[in-house]
């Protein structure tokens, strides 16, 4: 072996591997391979007094990875860290340079936007070192939520029973509650409307009186104008426009969760799953290949290249006519460390490599391919037309368009609801009759629940966290039970966000003894230090510092005034002891217990248990039939029923599994 190069994914190092030749050999780190400790001081694993410094140990799980790794950078001649292109994966960089012994002034850190073999060839061709500033963001970033998570969450935990707490999923909570709370505050308004269906079969809307915008409060209001109507409608304006619509931009991370949760049923972690898949590499005719740039970016931006072959083919396979222009709109606070998410060659298009895909990988991919292009292509013109009709003042309208030219729709069509409005042709004073004219009654509509794609835009816009944590955000507060994505009812398809009585209760602690730091403004404020860090304009350490001079003394008010809630008792009497009876939170659901624990241990589980399911298949160890059965994480598993006796078990998947039991993993 003469280079080593270091990945962080597995299936990533099998793509890469192929591209080069046989001097190389490409591992993995499978993920990050260090985290703070859990030890020390409240077991935070950072050193507050002394200028907050961390110390980190390798997690359990990885230590035989790092061993390894160090066996084979022993072997080597030269190791290059290829992890992911961002703050994280510069951090883990640094963390693998750290437990291998790497020297940190040398020139072996290569990045690359996309996995194919040009892009990581240019890498390995233009090697630095590593970028210490955006580590110090990554570790900076860690450490306030290790403060942040561990403190409140253990506050939380002994007052109120809530499982954790943390910097942003704190702040989407929040959003979530003040919804709710705005939707249960909402009070209805009346108005009306009033509407012509005229002889030429035209529906129309009153929408002004004397050139000024009515409004209509109420049905004596809208009695008075139909009694004021007269029998004659008269075309008195005929307005004619075209009309462009420009092709949306490609897509980044947040507008692709959101998107791919419209218009896929895809949630935000599905979606970067997903994604993630495509961007390492897939298995086609011709040799693995990444099919989409990396899916953790905050930038429109698109190469030169990608732009010409974009160019290339839009005339090519659609005409000179479709060519539209290149445009490229970042945010105030966006990176602009990587490309938009676009696929990493238009030769590999949705069909070509339909079977070598998912389902998923498929719509996600083609979703992708066509956003790219179409963003690169002509706006769509349409011709609109407006007819106003005057009846004693009162004007009615109607408008329609049609599509002139469908531009980039020509392949943007499956993801747009446009639709064709066609008009008859009207000669201006042209004098018509109501065949029918009806006052309809309306309220105004409370704001709606935050869906997924809502919520992942509402973060976005207030600048907090990072479009890549999003996922993971929205996972934490589902599975912490602090809400509820379902459907607003049975006939309805949408899911949307409801907090639950739990989440309210953590939020209004949260707000009541922690506003001033856990709110929106400071959040984001918080993401544009880290960002200053990561530019060196601004020391971590005074960061931190600043942040805890002001969280520290709230805790300790918190600790010092929250009261402790108590127990919800259930009406009976422990039969072990005869203690009240009150239900608890536990790891796996509601139960039952005394209020006497921990000197009464008597429990009882609120979790309905499943019946196993016969799968109609024989155990191959002992012949006794097999169930599927529910484990208590609440995942599903293949077991002998003739267990404890028989202990053969597999996943879902039909794979078999050892299972372990305490006593013989501590005696291995």
């Amino acid at each position: 072996m003469k280079n080593l190069v270091i990945v962080e994914s597995p299936s990533k190092s099998k793509t890469i591997e192929k591209y080069l030749g046989k001097d190389f050999t490409v591992t993995s780190s499978k993920g990050h391979i260090c985290d703070l400790a859990t030890r020390g001081k409240e077991g935070l694993g950072v050193d507050i007094e002394n200028g907050f410094k961390p110390t980190y140990e390798i997690s359990e799980d990885k230590k035989n990875v790092v061993k390894q790794l160090k066996q084979q950078v022993k072997n080597a001649d030269f190791v290059y860290l290829a992890t992911d292109p961002d703050r994280e994966g510069e951090a883990i960089s640094w963390h693998l340079a750290r437990e291998l012994g790497l020297d940190l002034n040398e020139n072996n850190r290569i990045v690359f936007n996309e996995i194919t073999k040009n892009a990581v060839i240019n890498a390995l061709n233009e090697p630095h070192k590593i970028d210490m500033a955006l580590v110090r963001s990554q570790e900076t970033r860690r450490i306030l939520d290790r403060i942040i998570g561990f403190k409140l969450s253990k506050l939380l935990q002994k007052k109120i029973g809530s499982k954790s707490a943390g910097r942003v999923q704190s702040i989407a909570l929040r959003m979530i509650c003040d919804r709710e709370k705005q939707i249960n505050a909402f009070v209805p308004e009346e108005y009306w409307t009033i509407t012509a269906k005229l002889n030429n079969g035209l529906d129309t809307e009153l929408t002004k009186f004397k050139n000024k915008k009515i409004e209509i409060k109420d049905e004596k209001q809208a009695d008075e104008i139909l009694n004021a109507l007269g029998p004659d409608f008269v075309l008195t304006d005929i307005s004619e426009k075209s009309k462009k619509r420009s092709a949306f931009l490609p897509f980044i991370t947040s507008t692709l969760q959101q998107e791919a949760s419209i218009k896929l049923g895809f949630g935000s972690k599905k979606t970067m799953m997903v994604a993630q898949t495509l961007y390492e590499g897939v298995e086609l005719k011709n040799g693995a290949q990444g099919l989409i740039t990396y899916m953790r970016t905050d930038s429109t931006r698109l190469s030169k290249e990608f732009i010409s072959a974009a160019m290339d083919k839009i005339e090519q396979e659609y005409g000179k006519e479709y060519k539209g222009f290149y445009r490229v709109k970042n945010d105030e606070g966006s990176q602009d460390a990587h490309e938009a998410i676009r696929p990493t060659s238009l030769l590999n298009d949705p069909e070509s490599v339909k079977p070598y895909l998912t389902n998923d990988q498929y719509r996600l991919y083609k979703f992708i391919y066509i956003r790219a292009l179409a963003s690169l292509m002509a706006d769509a013109v349409f011709d609109s037309v407006t007819y106003s009709f005057d009846n004693n003042g009162y004007v009615f309208s109607v408008s329609g368009s049609k599509m002139e030219f469908d531009g980039f729709l020509k392949i943007y069509s499956d993801y747009d609801k446009s639709k064709d409005i066609i008009l008859p042709k009207l000669e201006k004073n042209g004098v018509f009759k109501a065949k029918k004219i009806d006052k309809l009654q309306h309220f105004t509509e409370a704001p709606a629940r935050y869906t997924e794609a809502r919520l992942i835009k509402a973060l976005e816009e207030e600048g907090v966290g990072r479009p890549s944590t999003y996922a993971t955000i929205i996972d934490t507060i589902v599975k912490r039970n602090y809400v509820e994505l379902k459907k607003a009812s049975d006939s309805g398809k949408t899911k949307f966000f409801f907090p639950t009585k739990q989440g309210i209760l953590t939020d209004e602690k949260l707000r009541e003894y922690f506003l001033s730091v856990i709110n929106v403004k400071y959040t984001a404020e918080m993401e544009s230090e880290l960002d200053e860090i990561a530019e060196n304009k601004l020391d971590n350490v005074e960061a931190l510092s600043k942040f805890y001079q002001e969280f520290q003394p709230l805790v300790d008010s918190a600790y010092d005034s929250m009261e402790k809630l108590q127990p919800e008792k259930t009406g009976e009497i422990c039969p072990e002891c005869g203690g009240d009876i009150v239900i608890r939170n536990g790891r796996y659901g509601k139960f039952k217990s005394c209020i006497n624990y921990p000197s009464c241990k008597w429990h009882e589980s609120l979790v309905k248990k499943e019946t196993p399911e016969d799968t109609g298949r024989t155990c191959p160890k002992c012949g006794k039939p097999l169930l599927k059965r529910k484990s208590r994480y609440g995942t599903y598993f293949i077991g002998c029923s003739g267990y404890p006796k028989c202990d053969y078990i597999e996943s879902i998947e039909g794979q078999e599994k050892r299972r372990y039991s305490k006593k013989k993993k501590n005696e291995s």
